[in-house]
């Protein structure tokens, strides 16, 4: 067959499956419109319908949080003892120092709740809800530095590239609201000076699965969402005439080729299109009671803190967003840890409890999971110099704590425990594959059957890993 022939013969043929294939990518792409879901169902009846995942980025210090360590005051200034330590590989920050003394925490520590559960002084309003909460002082991971460490906890992997949580959920499980992404994300920047760690866009990202399962990331500016708003001169019936046309386009399109990311942009514009009159509303904190806006603290007035993303938080709860991540910037205190510990504490403490409690009394509490913690803990030692009011700590990833509240959670639960360092872990270790597991199974799903085949293999959350922790679990 000469050229021309073959390219008319090919051509024939594509015009032919465009144009009978034309009623089934229709069908395929209302179909995808009308149903967010990626997987079919819940594994088995969940405990819980949504999460809001509070992440304090740059690491939280167990030992001035929930790991009330009172030997570590009659070791002041004494060297970490080898067979503690066991040849544990340091960051570059402390690798060379020739010390490595002991500082306990300048801050108080007291039993909390009819619980008796220890929390430090510095978070006065989440020992308020002690009876609550569970707190797992057990966590361990493998990652010391910050941005394989970040990448793990969010993904399950400490190299770019896989699902986050929120995308694994929303993948699984869809939204409950039509009119909202199922997985929202939202920035605050804390109160110390140091410590800034960068927070990179793909810690949100969809990775091989669909980017319609991707984060979307709110902001504190007048627009919420980038490109949200009609360009000037373009009015809403225009604009929807617009995406009517280019759905037709990208219908033509997805009939000849079949790219699943043609359905998925198509997708995304629609949810642009409804999210125009969503989120304006959603955002619209003016409506909130006095009481409300006092139980979240001042802060909750300024767009962008972190009190009033936990209120934004409680309002795309009530709206049915499938998981709410709050990242907050600022842990990261390897000098001056004693002022700006207090600093990050005072953001996050009064914010995060009323968050908890405001749950509760709209009936919220019983179907939602609420997650607090950072991406590993903090050294008993001291980096630097160590003086009577002022120290910092290096990175730890073999002992941390994190708090989980809400459906299914055992709450004024202790979970796990440590050595009397806060170095090692002496009972129920959780790592961060088990905390996954955890989550999911609260949600109705089987960490080992949530699964996407990529590259010739099936890809979970927790890889080839991962336990429920039954111990936390009511």
């Amino acid at each position: 067959m000469d050229p021309i022939r073959r390219h008319l013969h090919h051509a024939s043929r594509r015009q032919f499956f465009s144009r009978t294939g034309m009623a089934l990518g229709s069908a395929a792409l209302a179909s995808l419109l009308a149903e967010d879901s990626g997987a079919p169902v819940p594994h088995f009846p969940a405990k819980v319908k949504r999460v809001i995942f509070l992440f304090m980025s740059g690491g939280p210090s167990q030992i001035e949080t929930f790991d009330y360590k009172p030997k570590l005051e009659e070791l002041r200034t004494a060297e970490l003892p080898a067979s503690i330590r066991m040849g544990q590989r340091l960051t570059g920050m402390t690798a060379s120092q020739a010390s490595f003394p002991l500082a306990p925490s300048i801050f108080p520590f007291a039993r909390r709740g009819q619980c008796g559960m220890w929390v430090s002084d510095l978070l006065p309003h989440t020992a308020a809800i002690a009876d609550r909460i569970c707190v797992i002082k057990s966590m361990h991971t493998e990652q010391i530095n910050h941005d394989p460490a970040v990448t793990f906890f969010q993904t399950g992997h400490q190299i770019a590239g896989r699902p986050s949580i929120g995308s694994w959920l929303a993948y699984g499980l869809g939204s409950e609201n039509k009119e909202l992404p199922a997985f929202i994300v939202l920035i605050s920047q804390g109160s110390a000076s140091s410590g800034d760690q960068p927070l990179a866009d793909r810690l949100w990202g969809s990775g091989f699965l669909p980017t319609r399962y991707q984060g979307v990331k709110f902001r504190a500016a007048a627009d919420p969402v980038l490109y949200l708003s009609n360009p000037e001169g373009l009015s809403a019936a225009g604009r929807r005439r617009f995406l009517d046309d280019l759905a037709q386009l990208n219908e033509e399109h997805y009939a000849d080729f079949g790219d699943p990311e043609i359905s998925t942009r198509v997708a995304q514009y629609e949810m642009a299109y409804r999210m125009q009159t969503s989120v304006p509303e959603l955002t619209d904190l003016s409506k909130e009671s006095e009481a409300t806006l006092a139980l979240y603290g001042p802060e909750v007035r300024k767009p962008g803190s972190f009190a009033a993303n936990c209120l934004l938080a409680r309002r795309m709860a009530e709206r049915g967003v499938r998981f709410i991540q709050l990242f907050h910037r600022g842990w990261d205190q390897h000098v001056n840890l004693p002022a700006n510990h207090p600093k990050q504490c005072h953001d996050v403490d009064q914010p995060g409890a009323a968050l908890v409690a405001d749950l509760a009394a709209r009936g919220l509490l019983e179907d939602t999971l609420v997650v607090w913690g950072g991406e590993f803990g903090r050294t008993a030692y001291c980096q630097g110099k160590l003086t009577a009011s002022d120290y910092g700590r290096d990175h730890h990833p073999r002992c941390f704590s994190v708090w989980m509240a809400g459906g299914g959670v055992r709450a004024g639960l202790t979970h796990g425990e440590t050595d009397e360092f806060s170095y090692n872990i002496t009972e129920n270790p959780v790592d961060v594959h088990d905390l996954h597991a955890t989550i999911l199974h609260l949600l109705g799903l089987d960490h080992t059957r949530l699964t996407f085949k990529f590259q010739g293999r099936h890809f979970r959350l927790t890889d080839v890993s991962g336990r429920v922790v039954r111990g936390v679990l009511s």
